[in-house]
Protein backbone atom coordinates (compact mmCIF):
# COMPACT_ATOMS: atom_id res chain seq x y z
CA UNK A 1 0.00 0.00 0.00
CA UNK A 2 0.97 3.20 -1.26
CA UNK A 3 0.24 7.00 -0.01
CA UNK A 4 -0.68 9.86 -1.99
CA UNK A 5 -0.10 13.38 -0.43
CA UNK A 6 -2.00 16.39 -2.19
CA UNK A 7 -1.29 19.99 -1.55
CA UNK A 8 -3.97 23.13 -2.18
CA UNK A 9 -2.00 26.30 -3.22
CA UNK A 10 -2.99 29.24 -1.28
CA UNK A 11 -4.26 31.61 -4.00
CA UNK A 12 -1.44 33.95 -4.72
CA UNK A 13 1.51 30.83 -4.33
CA UNK A 14 3.57 32.37 -6.96
CA UNK A 15 5.86 35.00 -5.30
CA UNK A 16 6.28 32.19 -1.72
CA UNK A 17 6.63 29.15 -3.84
CA UNK A 18 9.51 31.33 -5.83
CA UNK A 19 10.97 32.05 -2.16
CA UNK A 20 10.84 28.66 -0.67
CA UNK A 21 11.25 26.50 -4.06
CA UNK A 22 14.44 25.56 -3.43
CA UNK A 23 14.19 24.31 -0.08
CA UNK A 24 11.06 22.31 -1.19
CA UNK A 25 12.99 20.62 -3.86
CA UNK A 26 16.29 19.97 -1.69
CA UNK A 27 13.64 18.38 0.58
CA UNK A 28 12.17 16.37 -2.44
CA UNK A 29 15.53 15.14 -3.37
CA UNK A 30 16.04 14.22 0.61
CA UNK A 31 12.80 11.99 0.94
CA UNK A 32 13.79 10.35 -3.03
CA UNK A 33 17.05 9.53 -2.05
CA UNK A 34 15.60 7.56 1.41
CA UNK A 35 13.91 5.12 -0.86
CA UNK A 36 10.40 6.61 0.55
CA UNK A 37 9.06 9.35 -2.01
CA UNK A 38 8.59 7.59 -5.33
CA UNK A 39 7.33 10.54 -7.37
CA UNK A 40 6.24 14.35 -7.17
CA UNK A 41 4.79 17.11 -9.41
CA UNK A 42 2.38 19.86 -10.08
CA UNK A 43 -1.28 19.25 -11.33
CA UNK A 44 -1.56 21.38 -14.58
CA UNK A 45 -4.77 23.08 -16.91
CA UNK A 46 -4.83 25.15 -14.26
CA UNK A 47 -1.83 25.43 -13.20
CA UNK A 48 -2.76 26.42 -9.61
CA UNK A 49 0.16 25.27 -7.67
CA UNK A 50 -1.65 21.88 -6.52
CA UNK A 51 0.42 19.05 -6.74
CA UNK A 52 0.26 15.14 -5.66
CA UNK A 53 3.18 13.09 -4.34
CA UNK A 54 3.33 9.41 -3.67
CA UNK A 55 5.10 7.80 -0.99
CA UNK A 56 5.73 4.36 0.37
CA UNK A 57 4.28 5.18 3.79
CA UNK A 58 1.57 7.65 5.42
CA UNK A 59 4.83 7.99 7.99
CA UNK A 60 7.24 8.89 5.11
CA UNK A 61 4.20 11.47 3.78
CA UNK A 62 3.21 13.06 7.39
CA UNK A 63 6.93 13.20 8.00
CA UNK A 64 7.48 15.61 4.74
CA UNK A 65 5.01 17.55 5.02
CA UNK A 66 5.79 18.45 8.72
CA UNK A 67 9.00 19.92 7.38
CA UNK A 68 7.95 20.85 4.10
CA UNK A 69 9.27 24.88 3.35
CA UNK A 70 5.78 24.71 1.52
CA UNK A 71 3.83 23.89 4.44
CA UNK A 72 5.64 25.66 6.71
CA UNK A 73 5.84 29.05 5.15
CA UNK A 74 1.97 29.44 3.93
CA UNK A 75 2.20 28.00 0.35
CA UNK A 76 -0.14 25.80 0.94
CA UNK A 77 -3.39 26.06 2.11
CA UNK A 78 -4.76 22.35 2.43
CA UNK A 79 -2.71 18.99 2.37
CA UNK A 80 -4.21 15.65 2.41
CA UNK A 81 -2.58 11.84 2.73
CA UNK A 82 -4.81 9.04 1.15
CA UNK A 83 -3.91 5.22 1.05
CA UNK A 84 -3.68 4.35 -2.85
CA UNK A 85 -4.12 0.04 -3.51
CA UNK A 86 -2.10 0.19 -6.74
CA UNK A 87 -3.76 -1.43 -8.84
CA UNK A 88 -0.88 -2.19 -11.96
CA UNK A 89 1.55 -2.95 -8.82
CA UNK A 90 4.84 -4.34 -10.23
Amino acid sequence: MKHVMSYRAVEDFLPLAMQHGPDHVTRLHEFRDRGVLLMAGTLDEPMNGDALAVFTTREAAEEFIAGDPFVVHGVVAQWTVRPWDEVLAP
